[in-house]
């Protein structure tokens, strides 16, 4: 059933950091920004552009809920 998968990858020792992500396209796309994350705790200039993405991907998120608000409000 896959879950002695889970727990080989969520059950680990202390001192073995895992960052376990999604499958597919939508993991990819978490594992790439956990990176972009760790990478941007020494360089100021990609901490400014991950701060503008998120910034950006709410904006998405507050307009696709306005849209839906409207539709079935």
């Amino acid at each position: 059933q896959g879950f002695d998968s889970l727990l080989s990858t969520a059950q680990m020792p202390g001192g073995v950091s895992v960052a376990t992500m999604a499958i597919g396209k939508a993991g990819a796309k978490n594992a790439g920004l956990l990176a972009v994350q760790i990478l941007a705790l020494g360089d100021a200039g990609l901490t400014q552009k991950l701060d503008q993405y998120k910034k950006d991907m709410a904006k998405q998120v507050e307009a696709k809920n306005r849209k839906l608000q409207s539709a079935h409000g």
